[in-house]
């Protein structure tokens, strides 16, 4: 797309994330969800319902007594407007381009027997040099799955997202082009107030052209994630084939222990998370470590409330690249876009600050600005992106001081289906960036809307 019909979009609307919309309606379930088969439509059986708004016919189609369909869509747009992409050192780092996608899906229930089917058609227009599967994947099996539901026990096998917690190490991607799913099975046990994921499954490897999308044959991820009142507890294994760290390619096994804090009391709310990793790659032991932390207050005596969050991060790298040892965190497969939507940097061998205030202008406008300061972990490691790829070397630099970036976000959920948002983003490379390579200021404009119901 030309820049000057990307600025003149950026005008009229603005750029969109995802937003749920947020009402009480009872045609509408609590959360319109990315994963989507967590949306529960069974209240729908009542026709008089059903009749309150024109999805209604959609969501809940009565077949006989027992058996009913939900299906849905997701129509999203998205455009990228780059400057001095990577800090000037990618192959393209001018660059405007377009994504696309549709996502229907339809949810046959008979009686607790369920399948869930979702395609998706994902398009890229203008990046360079090429698409990326991440950016195309054309038409293809997003998820595809069967459920039995025995009560206290839910048993789940084939394709299917999975989203864990906050997202810090199995998450969506769903920012980027073309999601991230699992081929495996999964069983989900109720116990009271608790539940309990168990699972071992495969990582879909997106290819470039239609139905080519194929299990990975090098990864693998098992574990149990239990979520509690306050608290998430979980183990995740991983294995990879052919793992790549500091220049060596060799079998990975990683164990990853975990727990989750997170509630909100009065106007305060808080999250944070820390993870352990231990196990073996090529020859070394595994060592490395996570604390995440999120606190914020609501401050409802101030004009529109806004919402002041502070999150701080620490992630740690490897220590000395001679010795038996590897300390670099690894992140498995966590959220795209992870610190924001101008995201060069991902969570491997960083300590990160991020001030955010956010506020709703009026029932349907919310707007955010947030601030971010990244310093290497280990001055003897690199800096990665968000997939875990070392993008800077550490070359002879001591410096910890990845940059500073600044973003300003605006929402605008124009009807219950279609949100519409904007983003203006800077990174400012630090000393670490300029001793080591180009060392431009990252620009970012992103536009996007979203219809879904």
């Amino acid at each position: 797309m030309p820049r000057l019909l990307a600025t003149a979009v950026i005008a009229l609307v603005g750029y969109v994330a995802p937003v749920a919309a947020q009402t009480t309606e009872p045609w509408q379930a609590p959360t319109l969800t990315i994963t989507r088969f967590d949306e529960d439509w069974a209240h729908l059986a009542n026709a008089e319902k059903r009749a309150h708004h024109w999805t209604g016919k959609f969501k809940y189609i009565p077949i006989s007594d027992d058996i009913w369909l939900s299906t849905g869509i997701e129509i999203r747009a998205r455009n990228e407007n780059f400057a001095n992409n990577f800090w000037g050192s990618g192959p393209a780092p001018d660059d405007s381009y377009l994504w696309l996608r549709v996502m229907p899906y339809a949810d046959l229930h008979v009686g607790q027997f369920r399948t869930f089917v979702q395609p998706i058609a994902a398009y890229a227009i203008g990046v360079r040099p090429a698409a990326s599967p991440i950016d195309q994947t054309r038409v293809e099996l997003l998820q595809g799955f069967a459920e039995l539901d025995l009560g206290a026990i839910t048993l789940r096998g084939g394709r299917q997202m999975i989203s864990l917690g906050t997202e810090r190490l199995v998450g969506t991607r769903y920012g980027p082009n073309v999601p991230l799913a699992f081929d495996g099975v999964r069983t989900i046990v109720s116990l009271g107030k608790a539940k309990v994921n168990l699972f071992a499954v495969n990582p879909v490897v997106p290819g470039p052209g239609s139905f080519d999308d194929k299990t990975s044959p090098t990864k693998m991820l098992w574990g149990a994630y239990a979520v509690l009142p306050g608290v998430d507890l979980y183990y995740l294994g991983y294995r990879n084939r052919v793992a790549h760290f500091g220049g060596v390619t060799g079998r990975e096994v990683r164990h990853s222990i975990g727990a989750r804090l997170n509630g909100a009391k009065g106007n305060l709310h808080w999250n944070i998370e820390g993870v352990a990793q231990f196990g073996h790659f090529a020859g070394k032991t595994i060592g490395a470590w996570t604390v995440g932390s999120e606190a914020g207050v609501k401050l409802a005596k101030l004009p529109l409330t806004p919402d002041a969050t502070l999150r701080f991060n620490v992630v740690s790298g490897d220590g000395r690249r001679d010795d038996r040892h590897l300390g670099t965190f690894n992140a498995l497969f966590p959220k795209g876009k992870y610190f924001g939507e101008l995201s060069p940097v991902g969570p491997t061998n960083i300590i990160s600050a991020n001030p955010r205030v956010s506020a709703r202008l009026n029932r349907t406008m919310s707007a955010s600005l947030a601030a971010m300061g990244y310093w290497r972990y280990s001055t003897a490691d690199g800096v990665y992106d968000i997939p875990g790829n070392l993008i800077r070397a550490p070359g002879n630099s001591r410096a910890r001081f990845i940059g500073k970036e600044a973003e300003v976000t605006l929402s605008w959920q124009a009807t219950a289906e279609l949100g519409l948002s904007t983003s203006f983003s800077l990174f400012q490379p630090g000393t670490f960036i300029r001793e080591t390579g180009p060392a431009k200021t990252i620009r970012l404009i992103g536009l996007e809307a979203n219809f879904r119901f």
